[in-house]
C-alpha cells in the first residue's frame, strides 16, 4: 500500500493549480522546441535555470522534465510532416514516418506517434514509481567508496555511449573533471586553480558553462548552415489523424517491445532518448516478417522508436533521483537545479523529500496527458512555426542566455564565463567533441573527490577500500570491462557503424 499513498501524496502536489501550471509550460515549451530544429532541450533548460530559483523545487523540477520529455513529441512532427527532426531522437522516426506521409498516411503516422508516446510514457512513469523506491533504499547502504565507484562506472559509460570518438570523449569527461576542481576547496578552504581571480573562488558557473555550451555554441553553429538547409517543404495533407485498428493490432507489438528497450536503456549512463529510439527501430527490423517494408512506410518503424524514446527520456530520472548520478546532460543540469535550491540529490532526498520525488512522478502522468491533448489537435500550428525566421528566433535565445546567467548572482564576471564558455563549445562542436560528457565530468567531479576523501579518511588512507568493498570493486570491475570491450577491433568497428548511423 505504500505506493499507493506515496502517489495519493505526488497527486497532492501535482494537481495544485500553480504546478499544474508550471506542467502544462512545461510541456508546451517541449513541444515547441522540439518542433524547432536547431534548438535542444538541454539548451532550454540550461536557459531556464536562472527561472528556477524563484521557483518552489517541485514546480522547478516539474516544468524542466516537462520540457524534456515534451521534446519527445514535438520532434516526431516535423520527422513526419516535413523530414525534418526537431529532435535528435526523432531522426529515426524520419525514416517510414515520412515515407508515410509521401503516401498520404501523414495522419495515421501522427496519431501511431502520439499514441506510441502516451502508452510509453505512462508505461514509463509506473516503472519510475516502482523501482525507484528500492534502488533508494540499496543506496541508503552505500560507503562512500561505492559512491565514488559508482561515478567512474557512470562516466566511463557516458563515454562508451557517446557520439563519436572515444579518445575525444575520454577529453572531455577530464576538461570537465578538471572544470569541476576550481574553487574553494571544502576541507582546507584553500582556493584552486582562480589563477588570481577573486569571482572564481565559488567555482565556475554552471549556468554560464550550461548556456554556453548548449546554447549559444548551438545558435553560432546553426548560423553556419544555409537559409536553403533550413527551408520549410510544403506539408502533405494530413487527413484522418486515427490510425485503424489493423494499424494498432499491428503496431502493439513494437509498441511493447520499444517500451521495454527503452525504459531499459534509459536508466543507463549515457543512454536515454537518443539511443533508445535507434536500437528499437533496429530490433523491430530484425524481428519483423518483412524487413524489406521498413524504410518504405512501415507504420512499426514509426511506433517503435517513438515508445523507445519516450521510456527512455522518462526511465533517465531513475537514476538522478534516486542515486544523484545524471544520466545525460539534462540530467545534470536538473541536478544543477536541484543545487540552486540548496537540494542534494540522492535517496536522502527522497527519503526527505518525499513531497518533491512522488510530485515529480505524478506530474509525469499528467504531462502525458497534456502532451497528448496537444500533439494532436494542433499538428498544423507546429508546423506553421516552422517559418519563424531564425534571424529573430536566434537573437532572442542569445538575449535570454545573457540575462539569465547575470540575473542568478548579478555578478558581470557570469558574462565573461559565459562570452569564453560560448566560444569553447563551438570550437569543441567544429572538432567533433560532444560537449556531454564534459557536463557530466563537471557535475560528478566536486562528487567524486569529496567520496573519495571521504573513503580514504575511513580507511585511514588506504586506497584498497576501493577493491575491498564488494560494490565499489563491481562497479570498477564493470567499468573495466567497458572499456576494454570497446578496444576490442569487432566491437570498435560496430561502435563506429552504428554511431555514424
Amino acid at each position: 500500500m505504500d505506493i499507493f499513498s506515496n502517489l495519493a501524496i505526488g497527486f497532492g502536489v501535482a494537481v495544485t493549480a500553480q504546478n499544474l501550471l508550471y506542467c502544462f509550460t512545461g510541456v508546451f515549451l517541449g513541444t515547441l522546441i522540439g518542433v524547432l530544429p536547431g534548438i535542444a532541450p538541454v539548451a532550454t533548460v540550461a536557459m531556464l535555470l536562472p527561472l528556477t530559483f524563484s521557483l518552489s523545487p517541485a514546480a522547478s523540477l516539474i516544468m524542466l522534465a516537462g520540457i524534456y520529455y515534451g521534446a519527445q513529441y514535438g520532434g516526431s512532427t516535423t520527422a513526419i510532416l516535413v523530414n525534418i527532426p526537431g529532435e535528435s531522437s526523432a531522426v529515426v522516426t524520419t525514416i517510414d514516418g515520412h515515407a508515410m506521409a509521401k503516401q498520404g498516411r501523414a495522419g495515421p503516422a501522427l496519431g501511431i506517434a502520439a499514441i506510441s508516446s502516451f502508452i510509453a510514457g505512462c508505461i514509463a512513469t509506473l516503472v519510475v514509481a516502482l523501482f525507484s523506491p528500492p534502488l533508494a533504499e540499496i543506496a541508503l547502504k552505500f560507503q562512500p567508496a561505492d559512491y565514488f565507484s559508482l561515478m567512474v562506472f557512470g562516466l566511463v559509460g557516458a563515454v562508451v555511449l557517446a557520439r563519436g570518438s572515444v579518445r575525444k570523449a575520454i577529453a572531455m569527461v577530464v576538461l570537465g573533471l578538471l572544470l569541476g576542481l576550481v574553487g574553494t576547496d571544502v576541507n582546507s578552504g584553500v582556493i584552486r586553480f582562480a589563477f588570481g581571480l577573486p569571482a572564481l573562488a565559488e567555482g565556475i558557473s554552471f549556468a554560464a558553462l550550461a548556456m554556453g555550451m548548449f546554447g549559444v555554441a548551438e545558435v553560432i553553429y546553426n548560423l553556419e548552415q544555409h537559409a536553403a538547409d533550413r527551408k520549410v517543404v510544403a506539408v502533405a495533407k494530413i487527413g484522418r489523424v486515427m490510425p485503424t485498428l489493423a494499424d494498432l493490432r499491428q503496431c502493439l507489438p513494437s509498441i511493447a517491445r520499444g517500451t521495454g528497450l527503452g525504459a531499459l536503456l534509459g536508466i543507463l549512463p549515457g543512454g536515454g532518448a537518443l539511443l533508445s529510439s535507434f536500437a528499437a527501430y533496429t530490433v523491430e527490423k530484425k524481428v519483423a516478417s518483412a524487413p524489406k517494408n521498413f524504410g518504405n512506410g512501415d507504420i512499426r518503424g514509426v511506433a517503435a522508436p517513438e515508445a523507445a524514446n519516450n521510456a527512455g527520456a522518462q526511465t533517465s530520472f531513475i537514476p538522478m533521483l534516486t542515486l544523484g548520478v545524471p544520466s545525460n546532460p539534462t540530467m545534470a543540469l536538473m541536478i544543477g537545479a536541484l543545487m540552486i535550491q540548496g537540494i542534494q540529490p540522492g535517496p536522502q532526498a527522497m527519503l526527505q523529500r518525499p513531497d518533491l520525488f512522488w510530485g515529480i512522478v505524478a506530474s509525469m502522468w499528467i504531462g502525458n496527458l497534456f502532451l497528448l491533448l496537444l500533439n494532436l489537435p494542433l499538428v498544423g500550428l507546429w508546423v506553421r512555426l516552422l517559418a519563424v525566421p531564425y534571424r529573430l528566433l536566434f537573437p532572442a535565445i542569445l538575449m535570454f542566455c545573457c540575462i539569465g546567467v547575470y540575473s542568478i548572482n548579478n555578478n558581470p564576471f557570469d558574462l565573461f564565463q559565459l562570452v569564453v564558455f560560448s566560444a569553447l563549445g563551438y570550437m569543441l562542436l567544429k572538432l567533433g567533441c560532444e560537449p556531454a560528457p564534459l557536463v557530466l565530468g563537471l557535475v560528478l567531479g566536486p562528487m567524486m573527490e569529496e567520496y573519495l576523501r571521504r573513503a580514504l579518511l575511513i580507511s585511514l588512507g588506504d586506497p584498497t577500500v576501493l577493491i575491498t568493498s564488494p560494490l565499489s570493486a563491481a562497479f570498477l570491475i564493470a567499468a573495466l570491462v567497458l572499456l576494454v570491450s570497446i578496444a576490442v577491433p569487432a566491437i570498435r568497428t560496430q561502435r563506429e557503424v552504428a554511431m555514424k548511423e
